[in-house]
């Protein structure tokens, strides 16, 4: 199922974000594409709040990741550094995955390294603060009452 939904500001952005992740579960896999500025970390930090996250959620361009505590553990990657995953990559990244909700951004870069995603999330500039943000999972209900 494909779901595309308007986003006129940040704030509207991670309301989207926090609808679903109300649905996910420990062990799912979310990745989260789109070019620089698009709204990336903004959608994750709108699901971290939904999942009881009150820690400050950056980016972590420069560390590779963050895990949070909350209701559900979250992990929230950034692979914009990596050139494609090698087996030393994969050592660094492998605990993230460990029992967390798992947000990875630039997931091209992961190539088919990474578990497979329960939802693949993409954002679009539309000009301004608008976005288009598209939700991809072959779970129907997962994307039910997230529009």
């Amino acid at each position: 199922m494909r779901l595309s939904l308007a986003s006129a500001s940040a704030e509207e952005t991670e309301a989207i974000a926090a609808r679903l992740a109300v649905r996910l579960e420990p062990d799912d896999v979310v990745t989260v594409s789109g070019e620089l500025g698009s709204g990336k970390t903004t959608f994750v930090r709108g699901a971290c709040r939904a999942l009881g996250i009150t820690a400050t959620v950056t980016s972590p361009t420069f560390t590779i990741g963050h895990r949070y505590e909350g209701r559900s553990e979250v992990s929230h990657l950034d692979l914009y550094r990596y050139d494609g995953l090698q087996g030393a990559d994969w050592g660094d990244l492998e605990p993230y995955f460990e029992n967390a909700i798992v947000f990875v951004e630039w997931p091209e870069a992961g190539g088919g390294a990474l578990p497979p995603e329960r939802v693949a999330v993409s954002i679009r500039h539309r000009g301004g603060d608008g976005r288009l943000i598209e939700l991809v999972s072959t779970e129907s209900a997962l994307l039910e009452g997230v529009e």
